[in-house]
């Protein structure tokens, strides 16, 4: 595996920013872990993060270097500080940076593939709101996308982060039934008749995000889309998600060939 720590500048935001990457090794084997490259340009896993943390946290809280080792696959890690992935009302375009910027800068770069079935996205709380907004905003563009303790209704964020709130979405009535909206984005999707990426959700139960969680299940199953829905005892932190992004990259539907 190749593990690379990328400064770059963005035209979007108008500032120098960063991403982490990992990539595929041809086979080897190394004492405790095996590696593999398909013999093509890489499927690739956007992996986001949440709203206290950074491009390098994944790497510091999980294994996911070594999880991923052995499926062939890149990891791309940005960096979005506090934006909930959004063009933010008081703020910069991490909307337009993390859906249309990224990609293609990552791939003018890397050896990654721009095929729907190659690319899939998922991210924990903050991360797994952005995970489904990108999933459900351009399904044409993802084969799947996993929220681990997604904070996926913006109108409960309005009480816990007022500060945050205005910054990112303006007043609540901007933010519901807008283009930030999960639940609208996922009853736009299911009206448009456009294949829906594969979703796949997880909370624990225990998680100050588990009723938030459940309202979207029910939604999501409602509008008959296809979602992988899973929970168990768990709280909001790090044994969780640990443990969950090993069963979303099993999961995943990745081809082999």
């Amino acid at each position: 595996m190749a593990l690379i720590n990328c400064d770059f500048y963005s035209d979007s935001l108008g500032l120098s920013t960063s991403m982490t990457v990992i990539l595929p090794q041809q086979s080897y084997s190394q004492i405790g872990m095996e590696s593999k490259a398909l013999q093509r340009k890489h499927p690739t896993l956007y992996l986001l993060h949440g709203l206290s943390d950074d491009h390098t946290i994944w790497l510091r809280r999980t294994s996911i270097e070594r999880y991923v080792a052995s499926l062939g696959i890149a990891v791309v890690m940005p960096v979005v500080h506090r934006s909930f992935y959004t063009n933010m009302k008081s703020g910069y375009d991490y909307w337009t940076f993390i859906s249309e910027e990224l990609p293609s800068i990552a791939r003018s770069f890397f050896p990654l593939s721009d095929r729907r079935e190659d690319n899939f996205v998922a991210g924990l709380s903050m991360g797994g709101y952005g995970a489904f907004k990108l999933a459900l905003s351009h399904p044409d563009r993802y084969q799947a996308a996993a929220s681990l303790s997604g904070s996926l209704d913006i109108a409960s964020l309005s009480e816990r982060f007022p500060a945050d709130f205005a910054k990112v979405f303006g007043s609540l009535d901007e933010a519901v039934d807008s283009a930030n909206d999960m639940f609208r984005l996922a009853s736009d999707l299911a009206a448009s008749g456009k294949q829906a990426p594969q979703l796949y959700q997880c909370c624990g139960t225990e998680d100050f995000l588990y009723d938030v969680n459940l309202n979207f299940r029910d939604h999501a199953r409602q509008l008959n889309l296809p979602l992988t829905y899973e929970e168990e005892p768990g709280n909001h932190d790090w044994g969780y998600w640990d443990a969950k992004i090993q069963r979303v990259l099993e999961w995943l539907p990745l081809r082999t060939e």
